[in-house]
């Protein structure tokens, strides 16, 4: 099935902090939503890779069974915080099947641009 994968990949995202909070507006955001719909917890070990410099984390998540999570980039923090207008990639690993979605607010001016795509699976 498309999309349903252990190991998934978001690339080119640029990680912008910027936005108009000041004025009411949401903060800008990246966000990966992983659905787990198998019977057992999902253990989730996130990975985040640069342009210039190693890779950091893993950052460990778990989803339990039939449920939802949304994670924001912004309040990854366990291992380095991820630095605003900083371009990376992600590797989303799971001990059961998942399915991962992107997601970007960008409220960096009045009109927000909201931006979602399936993680490309990999194994």
């Amino acid at each position: 099935m498309l999309g349903i994968s252990r190991r998934c990949r978001i690339f080119g995202v640029a990680k912008n902090l910027q936005s108009l909070k000041a004025r009411g507006i949401e903060q800008s955001y990246e966000a990966c939503c992983i659905l787990n719909a198998s019977e057992k917890d999902a253990h989730i070990a996130i990975t985040i890779f640069f342009e210039d410099r190693n890779p950091v984390g893993p950052y460990k998540f778990t989803i339990p069974a039939r449920r939802t999570k949304h994670l924001r980039f912004n309040n990854f923090h366990d291992s380095e915080k991820i630095s605003a207008d900083t371009p990376y990639s992600s590797l989303i690993e799971s001990d059961v099947p998942i399915v991962v979605q992107h997601t970007r607010l960008d409220s960096r001016q009045a009109e927000n641009a909201l931006l979602t795509t399936i993680a490309f699976p990999c194994g």
